[in-house]
């Protein structure tokens, strides 16, 4: 995106947004690119960190491919755009590359998912969302497709057994139909395009509910309908109500929205460093922000501590043996309580509640999935915090 316009071949287009070397600018500026909805932070007190950096990069740590990586190293390598550590309320690293900036949003892929997850646990605590109800008791028409039987706890676990594949780029794909109808992707040449919701209600049963875990991004999307109904508003205005306004945001966020104006809950939301900063400290907290409490403490504890291993198997047990999936969020270690919102292209969010440490990150990867990529991430964070002071 250089010179005034850029020439044709240098500007993203639906094709290729998402893909290098489109993504480095488009994941900064998706409002030049779609329509989105605020996720309005308020007129409340910016939440403020204190600050005392300490040099975390000449840290090392053993890469996938079994040699020693610095930091350092390891943050050029993975394309970031944004790095921050926090300790307890203290910055000690913060980091920006490719013109990203403090009060530039970035796209947070599936952390989108983590915020509805934790939104639904407000919602929960206020008596509104029943874990253990059929989800088309909330949303009726969810009973003439795959997700009729369907609990709301099964479905934020992704323990449902809805067909949904989660094939990026393949033309036919259900994931490539949500993409078609949230507008992150041409319509096919004939066809009419449907929403986020058409898609949904056209997905069929293939096993039983409740039997084991399976990422699928739809999921995100029909816990949003569900909380949509029981709320009584829209996606972004309940997050903003319930969690952004509260937690010293100092930005609105935004979600991309389809033309129905849907959220795209599975990965549409973007915000600032700092503020997915703020969020993450809430959760690290219990919910918590000062004497406050947005979140219930007891849904923050659930995330590791109702999590069932038992229905986590492999591959995803390969980059976290002990962890689990529960309320979109991905329990890295069940006994310690560390767990993490993930995003593809390299988003990222690590909680380690026993040290009260944290790590947002955010990237613009070549591609959507990099195996070595992911778990040179987790060693990375699992080091600064094993050696910061």
């Amino acid at each position: 995106m250089q010179g005034f316009p850029p020439p044709p071949e240098k500007r993203p287009s639906l094709d290729n947004w998402d893909l290098a070397p489109f993504n480095r600018w488009s994941f900064q500026n998706m409002r030049s690119l779609f329509p989105t909805v605020d996720v309005r932070s308020g007129s409340g007190a910016v939440r403020n960190f204190a600050d005392n950096r300490q040099d975390i990069s000449q840290l090392s740590f053993t890469s996938f491919s079994g040699q020693n990586l610095l930091v350092e190293d390891w943050i050029w390598e993975s394309y970031t755009d944004g790095l921050l550590v926090l300790k307890g309320d203290t910055i000690v690293d913060e980091f920006y590359a490719n013109d990203f900036s403090r009060n530039t949003a970035h796209l947070g892929q599936s952390v989108s998912k983590s915020l509805v997850g934790t939104l639904a646990g407000v919602l929960h605590g206020e008596g509104l969302l029943d874990l253990a109800q059929p989800l088309q008791d909330i949303v009726p028409e969810l009973g003439e497709c795959g997700y009729s039987g369907c609990t709301v706890d099964q479905a934020l676990d992704m323990l449902s057994g809805a067909r949904f594949t989660e094939d990026y780029g393949l033309p036919n794909s259900d994931m490539t139909r949500i993409d078609i109808a949230s507008g992150w992707r041409p319509v096919r040449e004939g066809e009419i395009k449907p929403t986020i919701r058409d898609v949904i209600l056209t997905l069929p049963k293939e096993r039983d509910h409740g039997q084991s875990f399976s990422y699928r991004s739809i999921e995100t999307d029909v816990i949003a309908w569900a909380l949509e109904r029981v709320g009584g508003d829209d996606l972004a205005s309940l997050l903003s109500s319930r969690i952004w306004q509260k937690i010293g945001c100092e930005h609105s966020g935004f979600f991309t929205v389809d033309d129905a104006g849907t959220a795209l809950a599975d990965g549409g939301f973007n915000a600032t460093l700092r503020d997915y900063a703020r969020f993450a400290k809430m959760v690290m907290d219990g919910g918590r922000v000062g004497g406050h409490q947005v979140v219930p403490q007891a849904w923050i504890e659930g995330i590791c501590q109702g999590a069932d291993p038992s229905k986590f198997k492999s591959p995803y047990t390969l980059l976290s043996p002990n962890g689990a999936y529960r309320r979109f969020w991905w329990t890295h270690d069940v006994e310690n309580g560390v767990f993490m919102a993930r995003g593809v292209f390299g988003q990222l969010i690590y909680i380690d509640q026993s040290a009260g440490v944290l790590v947002v990150k955010m990237s613009s990867w070549p591609d959507y999935l990099i195996p070595s990529f992911s778990h040179d991430a987790v060693r990375a964070c699992e080091t600064i915090v094993q050696n910061l002071n």
